[in-house]
């Protein structure tokens, strides 16, 4: 896929992530196992700064900045929200997701260097 197409994708699925980070919950989505907004957050972050990466031409620190803030925009965002509320573990869960690609992106790159 081309740099458009991920940065087409990325702006979907931004839109996407915000829109569900502002619904409100129910109960039965929370009751499958314990955390599991925590897996949720880390999980699309993973996602995020994966097509982020393959979309923009910036540094990685850049990227993991930006996305830290775009967590942090969201855990406010759902603070003002009378139905939700900000979670310093969802940060963290967000920022491990992000990353936890970044590493795994960087031991990749090494391996496929050495061969």
């Amino acid at each position: 896929m081309t740099r458009r197409v991920y940065q087409g994708l990325f702006l979907i699925t931004l839109v996407i992530c915000t829109l569900l980070f502002v619904q409100e919950v129910k109960g039965s989505v929370t009751q499958l196992f314990p955390h599991v907004d925590k897996v949720a957050h880390f999980g699309i972050f993973f996602v995020l700064a994966f097509i982020m990466d393959k979309a923009f031409r910036i540094p990685f620190f850049v990227q993991v900045i930006l996305l830290l803030l775009y967590g942090g925009a969201i855990e406010w965002m759902q603070d003002m929200l009378p139905y939700r509320q900000a979670s310093f573990y969802d940060f963290l869960a967000d920022a491990a997701g992000a990353a936890s690609y970044f590493v795994i992106h960087y031991l990749w790159q090494k391996k496929r260097a050495k061969a």
